[in-house]
């Protein structure tokens, strides 16, 4: 299995941690980006997933 990753939102800078998850909103830890719904906004500014990019390590 891969590493982890983070995502940051390019618009307000939140991070999204792959091994911390989102439980607050219902992300468990362990849950990867791709296994996140389309759907899904950033909680900080409501901007979509698609305004969030990989973080190199």
């Amino acid at each position: 299995m891969s590493a982890f990753r983070e995502y940051v939102c390019v618009v307000c800078g939140f991070v999204y941690n792959e091994a911390e998850g989102l439980p607050e909103e219902g992300f468990p830890p362990g849950t990867r980006w791709d296994d996140i719904p389309d759907s899904w906004v950033c909680p900080e500014c409501g901007a979509s997933r698609e305004d969030f990019e990989m973080v190199q390590v």
